[in-house]
């Protein structure tokens, strides 16, 4: 089925059906669910199925209660979405900087939003010496943001369209955690005093917790979690556990996944397995006392961003599992975890050839992919149980090509 719908918008049903195997070429795009070539990997096969397209660089995605989501276009806009329905435009969203890396860049649901109907959105806000990391929260009625207020945002404005991290996530202990980039400038990720390149830990009301970890240190900042941190733009939240989870960009070479706890100190650029892009050595070396070690990183880059574990039944050889999204990677990996430890890695999709900017898990057990392009689109492993007991779909974009450089 497909739709012609306005304003260039339409949407795509496939199909995606998973069971075990190894991984082949990529399948062609198709409007049919049930004709959609298998796409076969190591543990499950599917297919793949777009339901939005024609999105201009989306960024994060949230799954509203009724079986809508919302999508963050990165020039500055905030989308409802449902199948068979061209996306909806939310307004009383901020103004946001689009500069670069820079723009509206993440969405989450307040934990209770079914009785306070309450978002927060991530996006580069303008200030004295130019852009920085924001994150405000709103009230959604409707398709409109009302009583929208400022909860964060990194002091230190600065110029250029580089690092702003900016993934946000609710813990289990019902804190919010805001990642920030390092804007560029690496030293500022190891200053104390400066939001850039940290974790951040605050309240659902934008206020410091007691037990944050430099709270009564006057030397530093204190909604800061974890620091030493380059542009992080992947978190999880390990199932039943409060372990925050991320996965970040190196330079050239020495992309990382860390296991953040209070007060870890990362070690960019002091440490790290990357080089600059001239090839020259960083820092120290790859280890130092007092810095923590990744529990994995990628030489060569993958360029890793959004970032999901999978505990749903659609895919019972993928429980535990962790899933992140690779730009320069054009493929989306799959990691098998025994403890803290990666033990085993896939790239799937890697035929698509599609620059995956965030994987999230939906509340149906399906896993949801945004395409990042200028004419993006979501895609996911899908939603249909076919006779034979597999699960089905998946929500796929259009991509145009653009430097890797340019999508950090």
């Amino acid at each position: 089925m497909r739709l012609a719908l306005a304003n260039t918008r339409s949407i795509k049903v496939l199909s995606a059906v998973f069971t075990s195997g190894a991984l082949v070429a990529g399948a062609a795009l198709l409007t049919d669910r049930a004709s959609a070539d298998v796409i076969k990997s190591e543990e499950h096969d599917f297919r793949i199925v777009t339901l939005a397209d024609n999105l201009e660089h989306p960024w994060g995605l949230a799954f509203l209660p009724d079986g809508a989501m919302l999508v963050t276009e990165r020039p500055g806009r905030l989308n409802i979405v449902r199948e068979g329905e061209a996306p909806k435009p939310v307004s009383g969203v901020p103004e946001v900087v689009e500069s670069g890396q820079g723009g509206m860049l993440d969405v989450v649901l307040h934990p209770d939003f079914e009785s306070n109907q309450l978002i927060y959105l991530s996006y580069s806000g303008a200030g004295e010496g130019g852009a920085g990391t924001e994150v405000v929260r709103g009230r959604l009625e409707g398709d409109a943001l009302t009583d929208v207020e400022q909860i964060f945002a990194v002091e230190a404005k600065s110029g250029g369209g580089r690092h702003f991290g900016s993934r946000l996530m609710f813990g289990a202990d019902g804190m919010l955690y805001i990642t920030s980039g390092d804007r560029g400038d690496p030293d500022r990720a190891q200053d104390l005093k400066d939001h850039a390149g940290k974790v951040i830990r605050v309240t659902a009301d934008g206020e410091v917790p007691d037990d944050n970890p430099f709270k009564d240190n006057a030397d530093a900042h204190p909604e800061i979690y974890s620091w030493g941190h380059r542009n992080p733009q992947g978190m999880a939240l390990q199932p039943g556990t409060n372990r925050i989870w991320t996965v970040e960009h190196g330079p050239r070479g020495g992309d990382e996944l860390n296991l953040v706890e209070a007060g870890t100190n990362f070690g960019w650029p002091v440490i790290t397995y990357g080089r600059s892009y001239a090839g020259f050595s960083i820092g120290e070396g790859t280890s130092k006392s007092g810095m923590a070690q990744p529990v994995t990183y990628w030489v060569p880059s993958i360029s890793p961003s959004g970032l999901a574990f999978y505990d749903g039944e659609a895919f019972p050889e993928w429980e535990g599992n962790l899933f992140v999204g690779g730009l320069s990677a054009r493929a989306l990996i799959r990691m098998e975890l025994v403890g803290e430890r990666v033990v085993h890695q896939e790239q799937l999709l890697v035929d698509y050839d599609e620059r995956v900017r965030d994987v999230r898990q939906g509340p149906d057990g399906l896993l949801y992919l945004l395409i990042d392009d200028s004419e993006g689109s979501l895609i996911s492993p899908g939603a249909r149980i076919l006779s034979i007991g597999l699960p089905t779909a998946c929500y796929r974009a259009s991509s145009r090509r653009i430097s890797v450089e340019a999508a950090l």
